[in-house]
């Protein structure tokens, strides 16, 4: 009979049911090892009882085209999010485009204001200079002709006028080195009329 060195009945009894459990728990593997049984199945009610939950089944596990739809669902995410980000790039492509629009129109109202005063400087130029040879050509008559026979014409002219042609023959005199036959001219007016145009000259020189 075996000598245990002392230890209690009790203590036997849980030792060898350890052991038996021991040699169970190694049996399982090992045949669920060499795929006589399934192991997790097996154990399942047992596991349940100590408060371990049976593996989740992964559906689909066994799957061979598992792999290449999670690499499609992957890339289908990629390209939305890339879509996403294209179209905000989109939208600000779009208001930026309307922002140099408006920008662009005002340029161009801003150049036609520019050219339109360009324009009417240029042919109220043109046109003072025409006035300014009609003028000239004018005096020119005046000056050839009688005084008495130029005192009538510029009588029948507006007083404008009349200080426009006297203040060209006084400007083309100067440069001849000549005497301006102005005061003679005024001189020969009726006393009114000449006093009302050096009024009028005098006050814009």
């Amino acid at each position: 009979m075996a000598d245990f060195g002392g230890i209690g009945t009790g203590a036997r009894i849980f030792i060898l049911i350890l052991l038996i459990v021991v040699l169970l728990l190694g049996g399982l593997i090992w045949f669920d090892y060499i795929g006589l049984i399934n192991a997790k199945e097996t154990l399942s009610p047992v596991l349940s009882i100590v408060g371990l939950k049976k593996p989740t089944k992964v559906e689909g596990i066994d799957d061979p085209l598992l792999l290449e739809r999670e690499r499609l669902k992957k890339q289908s995410e990629a390209i939305a999010l890339r879509a996403e980000e294209l179209q905000k790039r989109e939208e600000e492509i779009k208001k930026k485009e309307q922002e140099i629009e408006q920008k662009a129109e005002k340029l161009a109202e801003k150049e036609k204001a520019l050219d339109e005063r360009e324009k009417s400087f240029n042919e109220r130029v043109k046109a003072f200079e025409n006035r300014r040879v009609n003028l000239v050509q004018n005096s020119k008559y005046l000056v050839g002709m009688p005084p008495e026979n130029a005192v009538k014409i510029l009588l029948n002219m507006d007083d404008q006028d009349i200080i426009d042609i006297f203040r060209i023959t006084e400007e083309e005199a100067a440069k001849a080195g000549e005497t301006s036959l102005v005061a003679y001219w005024l001189s020969l007016m009726p006393p009114e009329r000449a006093a009302e145009l050096q009024r009028k000259m005098a006050r814009k020189p």
